[in-house]
């Protein structure tokens, strides 16, 4: 039996109260709106005021929290670090820095994507997804959901920031007389940036890194022959080998832990797992959303829709570009994935 990862807190903070899970950084937890359903945002001590770590979702009942909260605080918010443009992390930032004047940081990759999305342009948006998605042998009436859905990320963004300070990998900022590193990870979106302080042992992992779950890893329609799968691989042994197995690693869902070397194991283990399943599943040639029952065997919404066939595709990809399946498009358009047949 593995041993289970070491939990130093078993209970979050009750809505629109902090916890301080080390010195100078507060924990705090936002609802959202999803089956997923909170969000972990932090606050780093930064002489006499905060910095916030990731917003939450935008929508009036979590700025009603975040004014309670503010409004307990001992001193003003003097920067926002956003780790990645999804709208449960990017959502409040602008609200946040209208009402408080401070400055936004981000990565280029994470800012503009958020407005190529927001904007709808550039090969984001609902049309180009769901062009992508009928390629991959997704139904009219799945699609046709979809669609009705709309853009669902202006619902959670419900205005974008107009200006920040980049980042890159590899950067420092100084908060509070602490130095946090800028470690850039790929495949659950395209610059996500986790901070990690060596001196204080904290790894503030955003989406990267999770105790319980794995992150979504999806391929877009603007890329899509992208290898996200080996990206986000790439980046998990990263942190194993970049940052103290003692470390307190502060993921944005789910409770705090300790053990990044088991968890990124774990995680290697969970997609090999899943890439065999699907292996097993194209003995025939099989679309993406044939597969969707193999990796996702139970009923799935439209929103969970949207992430699955992402996720799906991703997983193809890697088992494409690395030999094990081959991909065939149809005289019907639709892309389907079937084993290689070995010879004896």
């Amino acid at each position: 039996m593995k041993p289970s990862l070491h939990l130093p807190f078993s209970e979050p903070p009750a809505p629109g109260t902090t916890l301080e899970v080390a010195p100078g950084i507060l924990w705090l937890r936002m609802p959202l709106p999803f089956v997923l359903n909170h969000i972990n945002l932090w606050l780093l001590r930064d002489g006499d005021g905060w910095v916030v770590v990731d917003t939450g979702f935008g929508l009036p009942d979590i700025q009603a929290i975040w004014e309670a909260v503010l409004a307990g605080l001992d001193g003003p918010i003097t920067g926002i670090v956003v780790t990645h443009f999804h709208p449960d992390h990017l959502g409040l930032a602008t609200w946040l820095q209208e009402r408080s004047g401070a400055p936004l940081y981000m990565t280029a990759g994470e800012y503009l994507t958020g407005h190529a999305v927001w904007h709808e342009i550039g090969g984001h948006g609902t049309a180009p997804m769901l062009a992508q998605f009928r390629v991959h042998g997704l139904d009219a009436e799945r699609c046709a959901a979809l669609e009705q859905r709309g853009n669902g990320y202006r619902k959670g963004v419900p205005a974008m920031p107009q200006t920040y300070h980049r980042l890159f990998d590899g950067d420092t900022l100084e908060i509070g007389g602490r130095r946090w590193q800028v470690i850039v990870g790929h495949g659950h979106s395209p610059e996500h940036m986790s901070l990690y302080c060596a001196d204080s042992n904290v790894l503030i992992s955003g989406d990267m890194l999770l105790p319980k779950i794995s992150t979504n890893i999806s391929v877009y329609a603007v890329t899509p022959r992208d290898n996200a799968l080996e990206h986000y691989l790439d980046s998990l042994t990263r942190f194993a080998r970049e940052c103290s197995d003692e470390s307190l690693v502060l993921p944005s869902h789910g409770l705090p832990f300790k053990g990044i070397r088991q968890r990124v194991d774990d995680l290697h283990g969970h997609h090999d797992e899943r890439l065999a399943v699907l292996e097993e599943n194209c003995s025939e040639p099989r679309s993406a959303a044939e597969l969707l029952a193999a990796l996702f065997p139970r009923a799935l919404d439209t929103h969970q829709t949207m992430f699955a066939m992402g996720e799906a595709i991703a997983h193809l990809n890697y088992l494409e570009q690395s030999g094990r399946l081959t991909c065939q498009q149809g005289a019907d358009g639709i892309l389907r994935y079937v084993r290689k047949q070995t010879t004896h």
